[in-house]
């Protein structure tokens, strides 16, 4: 096992994390090799190549924007949106790429080359990037594959070498391992996942870390809701973030539980407005499917039985020091066990929407949301992989057919369809013992050779389903 907690739970900018996060991280890396031997100053061209679903659908989901920023020297986890903005507003207006920050080189979005139906051996979302100096010679030339979630790869290294692997305590790739450790050790799947992060972090560090992963969460929610008007792109999709959060303020001031799925609903909704606006987002574990952890950790910190013990009993909204604590320690473990389910789909199988579909995005981070959320009420290590297990086993088949290639439709409603299956996951697997006939393990390969048995124009490429049944004006 690689995969740690911050690589499932990154910071950067929407609308994907497939095609924005990975493709501007990859320019970076290529620029930054470029400087880092010594070619910065000969480059005289660059060419850029986008293939399959990066080129199908990248125009609608910034690829081409991202990867102008990566040259840039820009990080996805650090670049802001006003950033983002004026860069490309001064590229498109004519002003020179500054290549690494430094070198000054002409390229904009429409000198791409893009090969929508040719698909490279190893994944759908692929790009090749040339340096060439004044007489044309080619200084350096990297293929890159973003594979899902922000994570890249690039020819001759495993997908794993992107990643920083440690040696850890309780390694798994199979939730029947992960069970194994639970019970021999007596500890919960956030434990499990708490002892491996311990070995590269300390505890203050790795709490903090989380805790600020929550905090962006909730800022991309409070900016969404602060919008008005449309949704980028031409759909002209309303945004409903701010009404929704109005009208609920009135209904329910004071969180009562009937309206919890209301709220769990706008939280989804708002995160994935603000990703469809190339706002600032939490990967979780794509930009597609960001708003199902954050809506259904939601439901944790303001539902948990716990949580509501601590409430004010008169209904009020103020919260005491003793429940900030208790919603902070709700965070860490349900981001912990979320994240270690998350481990497994990356492990078993993917969380490419370009390469599995959506069940590979909203279905991989309802059963993410539903596990941690089966904890955090309670749930034994059984009872929590059960609730895993029943949230992908009703996202099976889901297609990714995003209409004008935008994150939008369906993408947007999905998340809140999701956050929604994962609460229920939840409390139908609290109502068992544990066992169930299908397991988990069973449940992540089946959508694996689900994903692989799928049609490409039904795999982010808008050739298929609702991309081409809607008129997009």
């Amino acid at each position: 096992m690689s995969v740690g907690v911050f690589d499932l739970f990154s910071i950067g900018i929407g609308p994907s994390s497939s095609h924005t996060v990975g493709p501007m991280r990859a320019a970076n890396i290529f620029a930054t090799e470029l400087r880092d031997h010594n070619l910065l100053g000969s480059v005289a061209e660059l060419n850029v190549h986008l293939y399959g679903s990066l080129a199908a659908t990248g125009r609608g989901h910034g690829t081409q924007g991202a990867i102008l920023l990566g040259l840039s020297g820009f990080d996805p986890e650090t670049i802001g949106p006003d950033t983002v903005t004026e860069t490309l507003a001064g590229i498109a207006a004519g002003a020179p790429l500054l290549l690494g920050g430094e070198r000054a080189i002409t390229l904009g979005e429409d000198d791409m080359i893009l090969h929508p139906l040719t698909v490279l051996p190893r994944h759908t979302n692929a790009m090749r990037l040339s340096a060439l100096d004044a007489a044309g010679v080619e200084l350096a030339t990297e293929t890159f594959y973003s594979i899902g979630g922000g994570f890249i790869t690039r020819d001759g290294a495993l997908p794993e070498a992107v990643l920083d692997v440690q040696p850890i305590p309780l390694p798994f790739s199979s939730a029947a391992r992960l069970l194994e450790h639970c019970a021999e050790r007596g500890i919960s799947i956030s434990e499990v996942m708490r002892h491996n992060e311990l070995a590269t972090t300390d505890a203050a560090g790795l709490r903090s870390g989380l805790l600020h992963i929550r905090d962006v969460m909730n800022q991309c929610a409070d900016s969404a809701i602060a919008r008005t008007g449309v949704l980028p792109g031409g759909l002209d999709v309303k945004r409903r973030a701010p009404a929704w959060h109005e009208r609920l303020r009135a209904l329910d001031p004071h969180r009562d539980p009937l309206y919890w799925q209301e709220w769990v609903n706008l939280v989804a909704l708002a995160v994935n407005e603000e990703n469809a606006s190339g706002g600032r987002v939490v990967t979780a574990p794509t930009n597609g499917a960001a708003g199902i952890i954050p809506a259904v950790l939601f439901y944790a910190v303001h539902y948990a039985p716990s949580v509501r013990a601590l409430m004010n009993p008169d209904g009020g909204t103020e919260a005491s020091p003793e429940l900030v604590a208790l919603r902070d320690d709700i965070t860490e473990r349900f981001l912990l066990t979320a994240a270690a389910i998350g481990v497994l789909y990356k492990e078993m199988a993917a969380i490419s929407g370009a390469e599995l579909g959506c069940q590979g995005e909203v279905g991989s981070a309802s059963s993410m949301a539903a596990a941690a959320l089966a904890e955090i009420l309670g749930g034994t290590p059984a009872q929590v992989a059960n609730a895993a297990e029943i949230a992908m086993e009703h996202n099976l088949g889901l297609t990714c057919d995003p209409v004008g290639g935008l994150v939008q439709i369906p993408c947007i409603e999905r998340n809140a369809i999701g956050a929604a299956k994962a609460v229920n996951a939840a409390k139908m697997a609290l109502w068992g013992d544990g066992t169930h006939r299908v397991s988990l393990d069973q449940v992540i390969l089946t959508m694996r050779d689900t994903g692989n048995d799928m049609s490409s124009k039904y795999k982010e490429t808008s050739l298929g389903g609702l991309a081409v049944n809607v008129v997009e004006c």
